[in-house]
């Protein structure tokens, strides 16, 4: 891909950086809406009267919303825009989680996070495309880092903030707040893409190796389904942390709500340094001559020998080391994830980029759903250490699967 003219394009607009903080606070709100539920789990199954299983049930609904939602978010992000698609995506998501706070019967609690997970995996579509044509090469694992640590901020701040609007107003308060700040967001969203200049990605649409790729071509790709694969095994370590985590503190280890709120953010801050860490990391090293696709696969496989100390959490040590390592697989996870996606971005066609993300996405979802029913049932008994033990391995078999997305030449020096 050739380096000069995307530069070029890119320098004169220093308006990318304020896209970028749109990005990163669609993400903030994409990931405060979905953990909502997580933390005020305890007081939502005593209200509904809800069981482990069925709580299980409730987040492989949103799993399975959020898996078709990439196959067809893409698409619908390609055809549309990233300004339109995210417009569409964000409003939804945020009206979906308004409704959670209306319900009155699991069934209806299922319907609402179906509905949630519908429109969250659009963020993941519409932002990599809006990166893919407004930063050169160098800066796209920093921008990729960036507002994806908007989902750990939300993370992190869930807990206390959500803890707080839950203990004042009620559970129910906390989904109407958080989905309401998403219309805010809307709005300005709107108001901010009025002095934004045209982007410049029109003009290089037509450079060597950006051609349209025709359907056969997108699924026949082994490197698509490589990375693919690799984010089938790793995302459920992420989806582990995120929705069993926090219930893992209170049921396991006797920590109650307020607790879990201001004890639970420290793991999702860790993952904000992962996040813009990793980013930064893989930057730096095409800047000292590493190829793109080498230099994201080398902070992989620095993150795949991190994760692995999440097993440790299974011989029940005191809550500060459990913090601390929840905190070293985090961080692990997102520098894995940021490089995996910058990877997306490194090497396929712009004009069908959401599509191929979203194909490659949708492993997140399969791996999740999966994970979510085992999770669930070991969960419901209590016994988390077999869980720990089991996350620990998918990083390095994720990190062996993402190898074989690069080009021949560059596999014996990564």
């Amino acid at each position: 891909m050739p380096e000069a003219a995307p530069e070029a394009a890119a320098r004169p607009s220093g308006f990318r950086w304020l896209l970028l903080g749109c990005l990163f606070a669609a993400t903030v709100l994409n990931y405060l809406d979905r953990q909502t539920l997580s933390i005020l789990a305890p007081l939502i199954q005593r209200d509904l009267k809800m069981s482990d299983a069925g709580y299980a049930g409730v987040v492989q609904l949103f799993l399975l919303a959020y898996t078709f939602a990439y196959l067809t978010a893409g698409w619908i992000t390609d055809r549309l825009g990233s300004k339109l698609s995210l417009a569409l995506f964000v409003g939804w998501w945020s009206l979906a989680n308004m409704a959670t706070g209306l319900v009155h019967s699991v069934i209806q609690l299922g319907a609402a996070r179906f509905a949630l997970g519908l429109g969250e995996a659009g963020n993941y579509t519409a932002a990599p495309k809006a990166v893919s044509e407004r930063f050169p090469v160098r800066e796209r694992g920093l921008a990729l880092g960036i507002y994806t640590s908007g989902a750990m901020i939300g993370a992190t701040i869930a807990p206390p903030l959500i803890g707080w609007i839950a203990l004042s107003f009620g559970w129910r308060a906390a989904f109407l707040v958080t989905g309401g700040a998403g219309l805010v967001w809307l709005a300005a969203w709107l108001i901010v893409h009025r002095f934004l200049p045209p982007s410049p990605a029109a003009a290089r649409e037509a450079l060597p190796g950006e051609a349209e790729w025709s359907w056969r071509q997108i699924l026949s790709s082994r490197q698509m389904w490589s990375l693919a694969l690799a984010r089938t095994l790793t995302d459920p370590v992420w989806y582990f942390y995120l929705f069993w985590f926090p219930k893992y503190l209170a049921d396991a280890r006797g920590l109650g709500l307020l607790a879990v709120a201001s004890l639970a953010w420290i793991v999702y801050l860790a993952a904000d340094l992962g996040s813009v860490g990793g980013g930064w990391l893989s930057g730096r090293l095409t800047q000292r001559g590493w190829s793109p696709a080498r230099a994201r696969l080398a902070v992989m496989g620095l993150a795949a020998l991190i994760a692995p100390f999440g097993a440790l959490i299974a011989t029940s040590p005191a809550i500060p080391l459990v913090l601390a390592l929840g905190a070293v697989v985090a961080l692990a996870h997102m520098g894995f994830l940021v490089n995996l996606s910058t990877l997306i971005v490194d090497i396929f066609p712009r004009r069908q980029m959401a599509t191929i993300f979203g194909i490659i996405a949708a492993g997140s979802g399969l791996g999740g759903m999966a994970s979510t029913w085992v999770v669930g049932q070991f969960a419901g008994g209590h016994n988390y250490p077999p869980l720990f033990l089991a996350m620990a391995v998918l990083h390095p078999l994720g990190w062996a699967v993402a190898r074989l997305a690069l080009p021949k030449g560059e596999k014996h020096a990564a």
